[in-house]
């Protein structure tokens, strides 16, 4: 069970971090992605886009209430009731947020798109932590905007972008081929890094950089081959089995 996307309980957790995926972390979010597509497949896609708005609108009450009661986002991995709830309110709004987007607007013609998507993700990820002990709802205010607003604007730019060039296409599909396998089979390399890392207290950054690069190449290249040697041939399967 630990190899497939199936939550464990706790009695599996090998590391103490009360996962449910715990031979690759990533997995809780994958789980609730599932359960999103379920909802889509066999319900929500019907929806108008007047209902699929009113349940985006929930979603981002949810989101909102659960960050600013919180102070952040953060949670979703372990296997219990409320840990559960965390994770399907992290998922529905992003999730079902995009499927509106992708119904209600059309990508224009946006030149420097991605120096605009990189400004925004860089102010996003290196703004600290707001408000202190006292202050939750300081920072739950900020995360909500930038994952109700500020995300779907980055998804917008990025879909808006101009390719001046056939290699600005290709660097651009290759980025976008590998970043679903790449998010799955980061995680297990970052368990030996740290482990490496924690072994080896008092390192210096010019003695790390080299090992941090070569988990970075190294996934790079893993995802690449779970791209091409079990992704691709199995959604092409999937095609033609069903039609």
């Amino acid at each position: 069970i630990g190899y497939t996307i199936l939550p464990v309980p706790l009695s599996l957790d090998i590391r103490g971090w009360q996962e449910m995926h715990p031979l690759n972390s990533v997995g809780w979010s994958l789980f609730f992605e599932y359960i999103a597509n379920i909802l889509y497949a066999v319900w929500i896609r019907k929806f108008s886009k007047t209902a699929l708005s009113i349940l985006v609108g929930v979603a981002a009450v949810a989101l909102v209430h659960l960050a600013i009661t919180n102070g952040d986002v953060s949670g979703g991995w372990t296997l219990n009731v409320e840990q559960v709830r965390v994770g399907l309110t992290r998922t529905m709004y992003p999730f079902f947020a995009g499927l509106l987007l992708s119904r209600i607007t059309k990508p224009t013609r946006i030149k420097n798109a991605f120096l605009w998507c990189s400004l925004l993700v860089a102010i996003v990820l290196y703004m600290p932590r707001i408000g202190g002990a006292g202050h939750f709802w300081m920072n739950g205010i900020y995360e909500s905007v930038c994952i109700i607003i500020v995300f779907p604007l980055i998804v917008y730019l990025g879909a808006s972008g101009i390719m001046q060039t056939q290699t600005e296409n290709r660097i651009c599909k290759f980025l976008g081929d590998i970043s679903y396998p790449l998010y799955l089979v980061h995680y297990p390399l970052v368990y030996f890094y740290v482990a490496w890392i924690s072994n080896n207290k008092g390192i210096t950054i010019v003695q790390v950089w080299p090992y941090a690069l070569l988990v970075l190449i190294a996934a790079i290249v893993l995802a690449y081959a779970a791209l091409k040697w079990y992704d691709e041939p199995v959604r092409k399967w999937l095609r033609k089995k069903l039609g």
